[in-house]
C-alpha cells in the first residue's frame, strides 16, 4: 500500500485546527459572539485601511479576495469540509506549485483562526471599541506570530502571481467550474477562481504586495510598540466605532 502524501497529512492538519476553533467557539456562546464581533471588526479595518486600493480597478479584486475569502467574518465551514474532502486527489493528480500553495493557505488559515479566539478570549464583550481591540491584540502578544501571518500572506501572493501567469492553468480551472458543481464543490471553486481572477487583475502583483506589507508590518510594530492608554488610535480607525 502505498503510504500516505505528507502534504495531503500537513493539509489537513491544518483544516483540523480550523475545525477544533469552530468546535471551541460552538461550545461557548459568549466566545462565539465576540469571535464573530472581532471578524467583522477586522474587516472594516482592512477595509479602512485599503480603502484606495478597493477604489482602484486594478487592486480592487485582489483586496477583496484577502478580505471576503481569507480575512471576511464568513463562516467558511462548508469550504474547508469541501477542500477536505478533495486534498487525496489534489495532491495526486495537481502540479507541486498549485499544492504547495494550498498548503500555505491552509497555513495562513488555521493561524488566523487561531489568533482570532486568542484575541476574542481576551476583548471585555462583544461590543468592543478601538481600545478593546488595541488591549486584546497587546494581551495576546506574539509579535513573532504576527510577522509569521504577513509572510504567510506575501508567500501566497508571490505564489499567486506566479500561477496566474499560466494560461493553461487558468483555462484547466474554468473547464472545472461544472465538474466541481454538481460534485459539490462549488465554495470551493468559488474561491479558487476568485484567487486566480484577483492576482490575474494586477497583471504582476509585487506593488500590491509590497503595499501589504508595509501597511500590515507598520500596523503591526505601532500597537506593540506601545501601552495601550497611549497608543495613537488613529492606527486602528473606523469612523462607525467610538
Amino acid at each position: 500500500m502505498k503510504p500516505p502524501n505528507p502534504t495531503a497529512i500537513a493539509i489537513l492538519a491544518e483544516l483540523a485546527t480550523v475545525d477544533q476553533h469552530r468546535v471551541l467557539r460552538q461550545a461557548d456562546a459568549a466566545l462565539t459572539e465576540r469571535v464573530l464581533a472581532l471578524k467583522h471588526y477586522q474587516a472594516r479595518r482592512f477595509e479602512h485601511t485599503y480603502a484606495d486600493l478597493l477604489g482602484s480597478e486594478r487592486y480592487r479584486a485582489a483586496v477583496r479576495f484577502f478580505l471576503e475569502e481569507l480575512y471576511g467574518p464568513q463562516e467558511f465551514a462548508s469550504r474547508d469540509a469541501q477542500f477536505a474532502r478533495i486534498v487525496p486527489s489534489l495532491v495526486r493528480l495537481f502540479p507541486d506549485a498549485i499544492v504547495d500553495t494550498v498548503h500555505q493557505l491552509a497555513k495562513l488559515h488555521a493561524l488566523s483562526e487561531a489568533m482570532d479566539t486568542q484575541m476574542a478570549q481576551a476583548l471585555p464583550r462583544s461590543g468592543l471599541q478601538a481600545r478593546d481591540y488595541l488591549a486584546a491584540w497587546q494581551r495576546c502578544g506574539q509579535p513573532e506570530v504576527r510577522q509569521r501571518q504577513i509572510a504567510l500572506v506575501m508567500d501566497i501572493g508571490q505564489r499567486l502571481d506566479t500561477l496566474t501567469r499560466k494560461p493553461f492553468l487558468r483555462a484547466t480551472l474554468r473547464a472545472m467550474r461544472g465538474p466541481a458543481n454538481a460534485a459539490g464543490l462549488g465554495d470551493l471553486q468559488r474561491f479558487l477562481e476568485s484567487g486566480f481572477d484577483g492576482f490575474a487583475q494586477l497583471r504582476g502583483a509585487d506593488e500590491f504586495l509590497a503595499t501589504l506589507r508595509e501597511r500590515e508590518t507598520r500596523l503591526a510594530n505601532a500597537l506593540f510598540g506601545v501601552p495601550a492608554a497611549q497608543a495613537d488610535l488613529r492606527l486602528v480607525p473606523w469612523s462607525e466605532l467610538p
